[in-house]
């Protein structure tokens, strides 16, 4: 057998025709010399020096997918209620929120008490009422917040941080995104696109198996099993050798060594026995449960404190969205579910030290109409309300007005691309030096766009 022939997929056949990993890897050792190991070299998710300072060194997302009603939770209209039943476009009624409003926090922060958790932390977190968008549309708008593009595929935000950052802990992903059901777009949100295949969100869904195969094979010894990740090694580099430094196959080979990893750390940071009972009703989640999104909420700051830089929780269960054009108090259930996980995680943060070095965000693809049919409002993308809360974020801080209705901007627009060019500078990293050459140009996650919004930072 020649050099030239010895390829990959011949190295493959043959060793399984040797009847024994352990006499296979003996023979691959003698005709093929191991190549440079991994220990000698720089891991691809290696932590790398922001652009400048950063306040946050990682990130958890909270996703509500579907678009939540800014007018019935963080920026409440009275005149809605005045106005209740006004004719205000093709046949559309203006109608009222079902939830009171009241003031929160020492500023006297009007909220309703559809999230009534959260609304008593308004002193927590940056509050941003005049959020605006391109999109109407479902998996467009979606697109758009979580990779800046309008509407065409893109590098997701997780994957352009992990990029730009690396990762803390390089036996972990760096980007990890905990979806029941995947959300308008599908997976395109989490994808890395034309960026390497490494920084793509590693996708958690919850329940009994949250990582598919993560278990090693009944019964495989785990000296054999390390042999076998070995010669799968050694065979992987040199097919990487002689196709000029393939990204996706490199990829798959960091993804292999990962998945060793996860197979040790997952279980531990997936098994919360060591957590207090305290802790437990804090989040208001019942031992035992690994669906529920208070146990996501709990596993993902478990996964924050072993390094993962980049956490998205995107809101969806068996039927779960937070689309309301049939009838606006289908908002109340969903409500429920997240508001006190929430509330406990920033709580948790805080007394753990670590909330003033990561940066929370909490957002949708857009607001809701003042109007609808059937007790249900339509989407609006020209104005909704999101916040911001830890590191670099300041407290307590309302940013941004609405109309008498919530429908129009009249102070201080925050496009998404302000949004995403922000969240970067909090991270030390400067929207328009974040770059990648594809395709012969640059791209970025803020494309053309995008301002720093300084007035909300510390």
């Amino acid at each position: 057998m020649t050099p030239e022939l010895f390829t990959r997929r011949s190295m493959l056949r043959r060793t399984a025709a040797l009847g024994g990993a352990c006499a296979g890897y003996g023979l691959i050792n003698r005709m093929m010399p191991s190549l440079a190991s991994a220990s000698s070299e720089i891991h691809p998710l290696a932590p790398r020096s922001p652009h400048f300072p950063a306040k946050a060194k990682r990130v958890i997302m909270f996703f509500l997918t579907g678009g939540f009603s800014h007018i019935d939770s963080f920026d409440p209209k009275p005149a809605l209620r005045r106005r209740e039943g006004e004719d205000r476009r093709r046949g559309k009624k203006i109608m009222g929120s079902p939830w009171e409003e009241q003031p929160y926090g020492s500023n006297g922060t009007m909220m309703t008490d559809l999230f009534p958790n959260l609304a008593r932390m308004a002193d927590e977190y940056c509050l941003i009422r005049s959020m605006h968008g391109d999109h109407n549309d479902h998996f467009e708008a979606t697109l758009h917040m979580h990779t800046g593009s309008n509407g065409s595929a893109m590098p997701s935000m997780g994957s352009w941080i992990s990029y730009g950052l690396g990762s803390e802990n390089p036996n972990l992903p760096s980007h990890i995104v905990f979806a029941r059901n995947k959300p308008y777009a599908g997976a395109q949100v989490w994808d890395s696109n034309f960026l390497p295949a490494y920084h793509q969100g590693m996708r958690i869904i919850p329940g009994g198996n949250p990582i598919p195969n993560l278990r090693p094979v009944e019964g495989t010894l785990p000296d054999v099993r390390e042999m076998e990740l070995d010669l799968l090694n050694d065979l992987n580099r040199r097919h990487l050798l002689q196709r000029d430094g393939d990204g996706d196959l490199g990829a798959r080979m960091l993804s292999f060594d990962t998945a060793a990893n996860l197979q040790e750390l997952a279980p531990q940071i997936f098994d919360l026995g060591d957590e207090s009972d305290r802790t437990l009703a804090e989040y208001g989640l019942e031992r035992g449960d690994r669906r529920s999104f208070a146990w996501q909420t709990l596993v993902a700051r478990r996964m924050l404190e072993s390094g993962v830089r980049f956490v998205e929780l995107i809101d969806t269960g068996a039927s779960r969205n937070w689309d309301a054009h049939g009838n606006i108090r289908s908002h109340a259930n969903l409500a429920k579910e997240i508001d006190q996980p929430i509330a406990a995680f920033l709580r948790d943060m805080e007394q753990r030290g670590l909330l003033e070095d990561t940066l929370v965000i909490f957002t949708t693809e857009f607001g809701r109409t003042a109007d609808g049919g059937n007790n249900g409002r339509d989407h609006h993308s020209r104005s909704f309300s999101s916040w911001l809360a830890g590191a670099g974020v300041k407290k307590g801080l309302v940013y941004g007005a609405t109309d008498e209705i919530g429908m129009e901007i009249i102070e201080n627009p925050v496009h998404v691309h302000d949004f995403h060019a922000t969240i970067l500078h909090l991270l030390g990293l400067d929207h328009e030096r974040l770059t990648y050459h594809h395709g012969g140009r640059d791209f970025r996650l803020t494309d053309v766009h995008g301002r720093v919004v300084d007035e909300i930072l510390t």
